[in-house]
């Protein structure tokens, strides 16, 4: 249980219903399509005089820091980041140069997927790139990523599963340095106890909407266009899910399962969780927040990008794994990593791997990183620092636990659309084995393309 200190005080409805999920892994979940509840005249008025002679000057900045980062010709190595995490790299890079008598930059992107793609294909993009594991795919695909040449010693300092993001066809792409999934939320003044199941849950969610003590059992988002990501939880405790393995082990876009018959169960679970209340097309990720955060329902499903406003409202709260399913489904989140990549246009890829190899992967740089980010390490001994003094990030380590690395194939792109479409209507009502088979023949329609 964690309590946050301080007097801070508990966030109003419009600011949370204004917050997005700040998830890092370029899995931005949050639904835009909420409004937010009206502020007072007063409010407005105060508002509007005290931010009037800002507004025109952050008009014309907001402009300027969208535009891409133009590569430093007088930099020796170049990495690019995005403003999080830029800060932190600096430092670290600049003791890289002071190390090998060279000039070191880290500039900030802003979209950091896209930005690099461009400046890739002119020759103008950075020896370093940081993001998200699952845009690989895409990135070998269009040639824009070099193999990380780490050791066999090396490999074996990171957890399993963050290590095995990294990887294309069996060849690893990067180095990690922390992971995210989804848990279960719990207010433990109005929920004391973990659920044991997701049958418990709904019970005892439901028994204190029934009582008065809460408006909602449970909260997750999946508005009116779904949310795949945080539906593919149930729809894969059966065994489905979205694709197939191949023999090496990988991602094969070839065998798409969301029409088979172990992702149909996962659905007609999801079909139950809305029949008990448990998941509502009305909710979508702000208003998850603002529920959760007015102690309006005792459970929500999220990640850590959610903590900041539940932590602003003085909540006290605990992480749990996602509850399993009683007749033996057991719910599997997705796993993010964030990694550092080598570009393959790299002006000095030597110098760009030696960074990679011998900076990143040591437990000062990844604690270092933590801090900014407040996500689990993927270097096990840095994860078994940060755990033995911070009771969420071993909470987070162990609901992530047997955690699926998302797919970090280019046809994962084909995906997202038409299956939190489907989940969607599954929770307004349609059936589960229609929606999903749908959705199947849309998703390789799509990758077909």
């Amino acid at each position: 249980m964690k309590r946050t200190t301080g007097a801070v005080a508990i966030v109003s409805a419009a600011t949370l219903l204004l917050s997005a999920c700040g998830g890092d892994s370029g899995e931005e979940t949050a639904d835009a399509g909420s409004t937010a509840e009206e502020t007072s005249a007063e409010d407005d008025a105060a508002a509007e005089d005290e931010e009037a002679a800002e507004d025109e000057e952050a008009a014309g900045d907001e402009a300027a820091s969208t535009e891409a980062p133009v590569r430093d010709e007088n930099a020796e190595l170049v990495i690019w980041a995005d403003d999080v995490r830029a800060p932190i790299l600096t430092e670290w890079a600049e003791q890289f140069g002071e190390e090998y008598g060279i000039t070191t930059q880290v500039q900030v992107a802003t979209d950091v997927r896209q930005q690099f793609k461009d400046a890739a294909n002119v020759d103008q993009g950075p020896d370093i790139v940081v993001g998200a594991h699952d845009w690989l795919g895409e990135f070998v695909q269009n040639g824009i990523v070099e193999p990380v040449q780490m050791s066999s010693d090396t490999q074996a300092l990171f957890t399993e599963d963050s290590l095995a993001a990294t990887q294309f066809d069996g060849q690893i792409y990067g180095v990690p340095y922390a992971t995210e999934s989804l848990g279960l939320i719990r207010n433990t003044a109005l929920a004391p106890d973990a659920p044991a199941s997701m049958e418990e849950l709904a019970s005892f969610g439901n028994g204190l909407v029934d009582s008065g003590d809460a408006d909602q059992a449970f909260v997750t988002p999946v508005s009116n266009v779904g949310d795949a990501y945080h539906a593919y939880p149930y729809l894969s405790a059966y065994g489905g899910g979205i694709f197939g393995k191949n023999d090496d082990g990988g991602w094969d876009p070839d065998n798409v399962i969301v029409g088979s018959e172990e992702s149909i169960q996962g659905g007609e679970k999801i079909a139950w969780m809305a029949e008990e209340g448990l998941l509502n097309v009305n909710v979508d990720f702000p208003t998850m927040e603002s529920l959760f955060a007015e102690g309006r329902t005792p459970y929500m499903v999220a990640g850590p990008w959610a903590i900041p406003n539940v932590e602003g409202a003085e909540i006290e709260y605990a992480i749990d794994p996602i509850p399993d399913f009683e007749d033996g489904g057991e719910t599997v989140p997705f796993l993010g990593v964030q990694m550092f990549y080598v570009a393959s246009g790299a002006q000095n890829p030597t110098l760009a791997q030696e960074f990679v190899n011998t900076y990143v992967t040591t437990e000062d740089m990844q604690l270092a990183l933590f801090e900014a980010g407040q996500r689990p390490p993927a270097l096990q001994s840095a994860l078994d620092t940060v755990s033995a003094e911070d009771e969420d990030i071993e909470a987070w380590s162990a609901a992530g636990e047997g955690a699926s690395p998302m797919p970090n194939i280019p046809a994962m792109n084909a995906v997202w659309q038409p299956l939190g479409q489907a989940t969607s209507d599954i929770v307004g009502g349609a059936d589960p084995a229609e929606r999903l088979e749908a959705a199947q023949e849309e998703i390789v329609s799509n990758i077909g393309r």
